[in-house]
């Protein structure tokens, strides 16, 4: 029933019960190692368990290696999926899902849409523009009249525009209060106060890098926004190697390390999504449509299903909803 796997480079991650083709549910992730995708694969596993479907994951090693991803999909047509769950890692999936949907089978991606509206039935994922909205808004109150003088350096993934990077970029900076004349691009911004941007491939290593040529740019940055709390972290480090103290990081996230540093105070706000919920409702969806077809509707005013987000910080400003360290803690994977 289960046609073999191509390729070293795909893992299959777990295989539960597979008597059942018709109530097969399978999930993709990039790797099996990034703490959102392992959260994600738990709260997938856990949704089919107590939907009585059978349940499959696979991951593929790196990032931004597409063909894993394509065996994986093909694998699981062949198997007989009722649904697919999947983060791509490029557009160039995009194919293969359109095969799979023609296939009769429910396709949702997880967290970042891909560019073909064809090549899924919806997208779950966390509003990402909300979450850099949130931690712009915070960091503008945080500072009060001083925000008209802030000096901004921008810790995105890369310069490809990648949809996740540039929601919680220009989130952030119209949270701010700065004007992006072009949301779908990210550096589209004249304001002065925006020193630059740098590639920091969400990543500790890259974050250390862009913070430093941030500072050769302007030394007196004294705001920070990341892509992610791993960019955070390396950004502090550069930081503190370069005496510089006082200066504002946000983030987004919310993954354990991530919240000890909000505790920490190394890290001022973060913004907290879920992929264990993202996962599971995604999973709860393919077992509705198993059951009488009904496809995912997207959430209001929104063109997919928002799993929610949180800001959390240990320092709550006045008109910007949020939760302490401690709640973030207890909501918080990896």
């Amino acid at each position: 029933m289960k046609k073999l796997l191509a390729g070293s480079a795909l893992a299959l991650i777990a295989s539960v019960g597979m008597s059942q083709a018709a109530d097969l549910t399978c999930l993709i992730t990039k790797n099996n190692t990034n703490p959102f995708f392992v959260k994600m694969k738990e709260g997938a596993e856990a949704a089919a368990k107590e939907a009585g479907m059978d349940f499959q994951a696979y991951a593929g090693v790196t990032d931004g290696d597409a063909a894993p991803q394509i065996t994986a999909i093909e694998n699981c047509v062949a198997a007989g999926a009722k649904g697919i769950l999947i983060t791509p890692s490029n557009d160039s999936v995009g194919p293969a899902l359109i095969a799979a949907r023609a296939a009769g089978i429910l396709v949702i991606a997880l967290d970042t849409p891909l560019a073909d509206p064809e090549a899924q039935d919806m997208t779950f994922a966390t509003d990402n523009f909300e979450a850099g909205l949130l931690i712009g808004q915070w960091a503008a109150a945080t500072l009060g009249a001083e925000a008209a003088n802030a000096k901004i350096g921008m810790l995105d993934i890369n310069k490809d525009n990648i949809s996740v990077d540039v929601a919680r970029d220009t989130g952030f900076l119209k949270g701010f209060g700065i004007e992006v004349p072009n949301l779908a691009v990210m550096g589209s911004e004249t304001d002065p106060r925006v020193i630059g941007h740098e590639t920091s491939q969400a990543s500790v290593e890259g974050g250390v890098t862009a913070m430093e040529n941030l500072l050769a740019k302007d030394p007196d940055i004294n705001v920070v926004y990341t892509i992610n709390e791993p960019a955070a972290e390396g950004a502090y480090q550069a930081l503190q190697t370069a005496g510089k103290t006082g200066v504002l990081i946000v983030s987004v996230d919310g993954g354990c390390p991530g919240i000890a540093n909000v505790a920490a105070g190394v890290i001022g706000a973060t913004s907290q999504q879920y992929p264990l919920d993202m996962a599971a409702k995604g999973v709860a969806a393919i077992a509705q449509f198993a059951k009488d077809g009904t496809k995912p509707m997207a959430s209001d005013g929104l063109t997919f299903f928002n799993t929610g987000v949180n800001l959390v910080t240990d320092h709550p400003v006045d008109g910007v909803p949020s939760i302490d360290s401690a709640k973030g803690t207890e909501l918080c994977w990896g």
